[in-house]
């Protein structure tokens, strides 16, 4: 559950970003998440099915004076959803399944907004070595 991942090249990377309502804190929807990345994975995970790896992140606080071209230094209370697909038809055909939807309706009700974007990999690489 909580080991490295290793992402191909060529994977298709979905962003999710869940926003969660005034008053709702990340450990009231933690049990939603992990029912929902455990349905994934274990009925879309492997070569069949498409889904490869994936991570969540809880919203830390910090925002990067250096890295940010915005003045402002706050955000709403919000986690990311990051998983690593063979294809985006594999994500979509895996958000289709009828468990997978009632887990996220369940977190839809706590949530002010969710966004998922699907990115292509145009670079990777790790520090150190040629």
């Amino acid at each position: 559950m909580f080991g490295p991942i290793t992402v191909p090249f060529g994977a298709k990377m979905l962003f999710n970003t869940v926003t969660l309502k005034p008053g709702v804190t990340f450990e009231e929807v933690e049990m939603v998440v992990v029912e929902l990345c455990a349905v994934v994975k274990v009925t879309y995970g492997g070569e069949k099915s498409g889904f490869i790896p994936g991570q969540v992140f809880k919203f830390s606080g910090f925002a990067s004076t250096e890295g940010s071209l915005s003045t402002s230094s706050t955000a709403d209370n919000h986690y990311v959803i990051v998983t690593y697909w063979r294809s985006f038809d594999a994500h979509e055909h895996s958000h289709a399944d009828d468990g997978f939807k009632k887990k996220f309706a369940k977190l839809a009700t706590m949530c002010s907004e969710t966004k998922e974007l699907g990115y292509d990999i145009l670079w990777q690489g790790a520090a150190g070595g040629h």
